[in-house]
């Protein structure tokens, strides 16, 4: 017989789960008035009013610009260039400071903490930092893109976190082994916190692809611009006339908000398909950082 739940229990209930699907109908609705936007008729949106619950008409013409256009292909590239590169080095730098941070007896560990947490409040700001850049050769470089975020403060306190979770048994096991410190990161230490870089990877990775700031800072040369900076161009300074050269004027202006629909669209998706391989590991991976057992 199941217990009989108290009316104000039910009602709370009732009460959140109605506002959970309220938010999550606030929060999913922009992102689907931008999908059927950018699959729609751009001479039916036009004239469309009120919500959009569906594509006004249908059309792929938008999309045809989108990759019809050479600065989209190279931006694609240059960011995926920019995530796998980013991604590998930030792992591996994370996972050697995280490694011997955790481990007992290393000395200055302390000071060594306070030193990295205190970036986390202050840093040089954005001259010095630029200047440090000029000085060290990285303007204009794909390196301007990787080098700076090298190792992110707080993704690295989690995984030292998770690191020092990891029972004390398992390296004084492999040591009597003859295992080397490199051995036991590689062999043991990684294998057994798989959930916490998934977790690592989804955040460095979703940093470097939404990268923009340091690209519009640090790179002149076109041909290194990433993808965000590429709709930066098209979606603020309203620059798609590169994508329409063969689009009547009497069109252009129908079309172009269409395709800065599909371009968002085109720019959104990769970054959105990596979520459900990674998903399991995420709240799992979040808690082994977050809390010493």
């Amino acid at each position: 017989m199941k217990p009989r739940i108290p009316l104000g229990e039910r009602i709370f209930d009732t009460t959140n789960s109605l506002f959970m699907l309220g938010l999550i109908a606030v929060t999913l609705y922009p992102f689907l008035y931008v999908l059927f936007a950018s699959f729609s008729d751009p001479s039916e949106l036009i004239e469309h009013r009120g919500l959009l619950l569906a594509p006004a008409g249908f059309s792929l013409e938008s999309y045809k610009y989108v990759f019809e256009n050479p600065m989209i292909s190279t931006g694609y590239m240059n960011t995926l260039i920019y995530v796998v590169a980013g991604t590998a080095l930030n792992l591996t730098l994370t996972s050697f400071a995280a490694y011997a941070l955790s481990r007992k007896g290393v000395r200055f560990v302390g000071p060594i903490m306070f030193g990295i947490v205190f970036t986390m409040f202050f840093s040089g700001g954005m001259i010095p930092t630029y200047l440090n850049m000029r000085n060290l050769d990285l303007l204009d470089t794909r390196w301007a893109m990787i080098l700076p975020s090298a190792i992110s403060t707080w993704n690295l306190l989690v995984m030292r976190t998770s690191f020092a979770g990891i029972p004390v048994a398992l390296e004084e096991s492999a040591r009597i082994d003859g295992a080397n410190d490199f051995r036991i990161l590689f062999q043991i230490f990684i294998p057994v916190s798989l959930p916490i870089m998934a977790v690592m990877t989804l955040f460095y990775g979703v940093a470097h692809w939404n990268a923009y700031m340091d690209a519009l800072i640090y790179l002149r040369d076109r041909d290194l611009y990433p993808l965000q900076l590429v709709l930066q161009e098209i979606l603020i300074s309203n620059n798609t006339d590169s994508m329409m050269t063969s689009v009547a004027d009497v069109d252009k202006g129908l079309i172009q908000e269409t395709i800065k629909y599909a371009t968002i669209i085109a720019a959104t998706v990769p970054i959105l398909l990596l979520y459900p391989f990674l998903q399991r590991y995420f709240v799992k991976g979040v808690m082994l950082g977050s809390i010493k057992e």
